[in-house]
């Protein structure tokens, strides 16, 4: 359950008017559909990246609303997240709730060290012997380290890799959280429930 909070009351206040922007660019675009000079496509690619924009900063804002029960990272997580997207270095990290979730798992190398964003980046270097692999996060320790998880068996789109369906079907199994980086592209994204959500993350000092 997420309480109503007042950064919950400025987030919904924001998607408010994000929508309202929408319904009103759509009615233009309503409005002049009969115009010869009109270019649909274009208007549609805007809307679109409106929605996209829209869907990624809700992830963001209850990935946090998720995690914060179970483990005070999440401005680490966020940083490195970040900065790992920036470099396209590809990450997969495993936020445990209240199923375990190493029955799941092949275990890795044992880490047990506390949270930090420097850590987690070094850890996902290209190179580091621990970098192909899932960081297994309980409350605030990093547990273990280059552990398996388990693909989902669903069909996803083919566009994406391993990381992506091992957080799909992690999270699919379990009520953990699996945040990906994508190496391809940089991009952010994270599972629950066997359903992956793009991200943004936009202040890392939020509820640090």
């Amino acid at each position: 359950m997420i309480h109503r909070t007042n950064e919950e009351v400025i987030f919904k206040a924001g998607m408010r008017t994000h929508l309202m922007n929408i319904m009103k660019d759509a009615s233009d675009i309503i409005d002049s559909l009969d115009e010869t000079e009109q270019c649909l496509l274009c208007d549609l690619e805007a809307l679109h990246d409106q929605f996209n924009e829209m869907h990624a900063e809700a992830s963001s804002f209850y990935l946090q609303a998720y995690m914060e029960e179970f483990t005070p990272g999440f401005a680490q997580f966020s940083l490195a997240i970040e900065n790992l997207s920036k470099q396209k270095h590809g990450a997969l990290i495993v936020i445990q709730r209240r199923d375990e979730v190493e029955d799941f798992i092949q275990k890795g190398t044992n880490l047990h060290a506390k949270i930090s964003a420097s850590l987690i980046e070094s850890i996902f270097y290209p190179g580091n012997p621990l970098h192909d692999g899932a960081l297994l996060v309980k409350e605030n320790t990093l547990v273990s380290a280059a552990n398996v998880l388990p693909l989902t068996s669903k069909k996803v789109s083919p566009s994406l890799g391993t990381r992506h369906r091992a957080a799909i079907g992690l999270s699919g199994m379990t009520d953990a959280l699996v945040l990906v980086v994508s190496e391809e592209t940089g991009k952010m994204s994270f599972a629950k429930e066997g359903v992956l959500y793009p991200l943004t993350v936009k202040d890392p000092e939020i509820r640090k």
